[in-house]
């Protein structure tokens, strides 16, 4: 079977998924059986297989499985989100109609995504730029600058600078490659490059640093600073640049976060929420671990979690010692999501909600494998790379593995700049498996001409 017909059925099971979604919510709500979710369920496969006909015209060769695994996570997200708020859920879906527009723009007007290379310092500088904006402005929420607000409209300029700070560091890197893997020398058991070299590392370090200290966003500059570890690493395959390199971000981020009260609050809570002087705030990892933990192997099933109004949260502790009865999950829909997910489809279902990411992040690094020149690669594990950290950020916050941060999870959570920004890298990561997995051509030694194909062949043969 080709590839892209491998992808066409992939997203009939992700369809029939999202009417069966919309069923349960629809029965829990209701009691009744409504042929609405089978609209619902139709309306998303037409618009999934319009984008998999431009795929098919335009990226014949990229990877058949990236696409459908993006549209499982947003069905799930819109299931979820149409449980917690239907109005909500009715932005959710426009907004990933916009995000399937510009994932069509990206494809059909970015005709060589090698030309990205060209403008990398242009792209650096507006991305610095929108990173800081939120600062800039003075739009802080909970703490931190993570929005600009723009009348009734707000967006996170941090998910559109990711991809940008990825396509700047996957040119640079690629361009230098040879220079830092050479001119490494030997220092105290360590093979470190001279110190003029150690500039590019520096200044994405110091830059890390200043969104800790200014925009106040720990999530978003251990995102940025872990993606281009990994790209140093993939460039140059000197583990010791990496270490170097944690060294500076834990020195960095421990030396501000003594100096900065919000910074310090997020770890504080990190170590103890339950703490009876634990900083304001503290009540939603505990909110978030009673909903993980009501939810058991099994989940209490879509609509039915305790974040369902009215009534208290957690019914069966409601005792007169008990001091979080009659509180809510806070912000579910969005930093919260994965807790309500947790609630109500069980561990078994969050740990498939992982492993549908764990699935996209082994197709990227697979299209990173298989591309053929150094800035492919390089831009295929950048994105896959931000893209898999940004969802271990949320729900290791939201599990209190790390500290809790305000970053989205990718396709579920509510938010169109999310949406927006992460089906643009799923383009990207399309193109690039696109040109990874083409067929090429031997040159003849004798005449210089091409011969026949070598590398793959047309649809019936790509590799899975």
């Amino acid at each position: 079977m080709s590839a892209r017909n491998r992808e066409l059925f992939a997203l009939i099971p992700v369809a029939v998924l999202l009417v069966a979604g919309f069923a349960a919510v629809f029965i829990t709500n209701t009691e009744e059986i409504s042929n609405v979710s089978l609209i619902y369920g139709g309306y998303f496969l037409a618009i999934c297989v319009a984008a998999h006909i431009l795929l098919r015209i335009r990226l014949p060769y990229a990877d058949p499985y990236l696409f459908p695994l993006a549209a499982l996570l947003s069905g799930v997200g819109l299931v979820v989100i149409y449980r917690i708020d239907d109005g909500l859920a009715v932005r959710q879906a426009t907004l990933f109609l916009i995000g399937l527009a510009l994932f069509a723009a990206t494809i059909i007007f970015l005709r060589d995504y090698h030309a990205l290379e060209r403008y990398r310092y242009l792209i650096a500088i507006g991305s610095i730029v929108f990173l800081f904006s939120p600062f800039l402005l003075r739009n802080q929420v909970n703490g931190a600058y993570l929005q600009v607000n723009l009348g009734p409209f707000s967006f996170q300029p941090s998910e559109f600078a990711k991809i940008g700070v990825v396509i700047f560091l996957a040119s640079y890197l690629a361009e230098n490659r040879e220079m830092l893997s050479v001119s490494a020398r030997r220092f105290m058991g360590l093979t470190l490059p001279p110190l003029k070299h150690f500039g590019p590392l520096l200044v994405v370090w110091g830059a890390a640093m200043m969104m800790l200290f200014f925009v106040r966003d720990l999530g978003s500059s251990l995102m940025f600073f872990g993606a281009f570890l990994a790209l140093l690493y993939v460039a140059t395959t000197r583990l010791s640049y990496v270490i170097a390199g944690l060294g500076l971000f834990l020195a960095g981020a421990t030396f501000l976060a003594n100096r900065t009260p919000h910074v310090q609050d997020r770890v504080d809570i990190w170590t103890d929420p339950f703490a009876n002087n634990a900083p304001e705030g503290a009540g939603q990892i505990q909110q978030s671990l009673f909903a993980q933990a009501d939810g058991g192997l099994f989940g209490t099933g879509l609509g039915e979690s305790l974040l369902r109004l009215p009534g208290p949260f957690f019914p069966s502790a409601c005792k007169e010692d008990f001091p979080f009865c009659g509180s809510i999950l806070p912000e579910p829909h969005t930093d919260f999501i994965y807790a309500v997910i947790t609630s109500e489809l069980g561990l078994f279902g969050a740990c498939a909600l992982i492993l549908i990411y764990a699935l996209i992040a082994a197709r990227g690094f697979k299209t990173a494998v298989m591309a053929s020149d150094g800035f492919s690669k390089l831009l295929a594990t950048g994105l896959t790379t931000i893209f898999a950290l940004q969802a271990f950020v949320i729900v290791g916050g939201v599990t209190k593995a790390i500290p809790l941060t305000g970053v989205t999870l990718p396709f579920v959570s509510f938010g169109g700049s999310s949406v927006i920004a992460n089906m643009i890298l799923i383009a990207l990561l399309l193109m690039v498996s696109h040109e990874a997995r083409r067929p090429k051509r031997a040159t003849s030694p004798i005449t210089g001409t091409e011969e026949g194909v070598v590398v793959g062949e047309p649809e019936g043969g790509l590799p899975a």
